[in-house]
């Protein structure tokens, strides 16, 4: 079944980004969110991006305008009516995923596809949600949505083969490379990742070295393009700290124990960019 028309659940950092490289690509976007302010901030953010794009000549102003034409935004889950495919890029919060995937499975076609942006929680946790969750998977994109070409492509127990195949073909339409992963905690990425953020948090906690040292070793030392805790700022210190209780829960290991660093910074509110104030201070969006 060719998907020519997509929901989008959550107009925030992943939401729009995923809505702007679908829009991009040709397809008809339904961007829902909570309220209209949630909303029109997704489609400003959306339109900022894709004028930048115009600005540097990576588009034309014709195409620019013709994808943001193709978004429509919404605070009504019936507006995915007519939706063939819709990805919940909602907080990373089981209680929540799960009641907007109900939300979905309400008002969609039986052949439509319903995909999660989740980083961490079990796809086959959240499948036993619907009714048919053969037609659910996971579909992890990465931060920030336009530029990063990656793509997880998670199936669950439940999973059928014909919507991993239809979700890898999604993916590829809309311009990215995808990877099939099995159902684990963390997946494949973040499984890697976080930990190794979580181990700059503990030689920074243990005062081995400065946030700015640990970021240039690794950028230097290791080639990566941005040191770990930068990296930690830009996903959010909360979204980090999820991720490695998900992994700590999930594997019931010690190596994967939040740093004791991580949790205070985010109970004291400094969660990265987005507050201003994370590992490094940030002013304007700029550390």
């Amino acid at each position: 079944m060719k998907i020519e028309t997509i929901g989008v659940i959550g107009a925030g950092t992943m939401g729009n980004g995923i809505a702007q490289v679908c829009a991009m690509a040709g397809l008809k976007v339904v961007l829902i969110d909570i309220n209209e302010s949630a909303v029109r901030r997704g489609i400003e953010t959306l339109e900022g991006s894709l004028s930048r794009l115009v600005k540097k000549e990576k588009m034309s102003q014709a195409d620019g305008v013709a994808a943001l034409a193709r978004v429509t935004g919404s605070i009504d889950h019936g507006a995915l009516a007519g939706a063939d495919a819709v990805i919940e890029a909602a907080t990373e919060n089981l209680a929540l995923k799960l009641r907007i995937l109900k939300q979905i499975e309400d008002v969609v076609d039986a052949d439509a596809l319903i995909a999660s942006n989740t980083s961490s929680i079990s796809i086959t946790q959240l499948a036993a949600a619907l009714a048919s969750p053969t037609r659910f998977v996971g579909m992890h994109f990465f931060n920030p949505v336009p530029m990063m070409s990656l793509v997880e492509v998670i199936g669950g127990l439940q999973t059928s083969q014909e919507t991993l195949d239809r979700t890898l073909g999604l993916a590829n339409a809309i311009g990215k490379s995808p990877i099939l992963v099995k159902n684990a905690a963390g997946f494949a990425v973040n499984r890697i990742l976080i930990p190794m953020i979580n181990e700059a948090v503990f030689v920074l906690q243990e005062g081995l070295a400065s946030a700015e040292d640990i970021d240039k070793s690794m950028v230097l030392g290791c080639n990566q393009p941005i040191g770990p805790l930068a990296l930690a700022d830009l996903i959010g210190l909360d979204t980090v700290l999820a991720i490695m209780q998900v992994l700590n829960e999930g594997f019931s290991d010690p190596k994967y124990r939040p740093a004791p660093l991580l949790k205070e910074l985010v109970a004291a509110g400094r969660l990265g960019r987005k507050s201003g104030h994370g590992f490094h201070i940030y002013a304007d969006g700029q550390q």
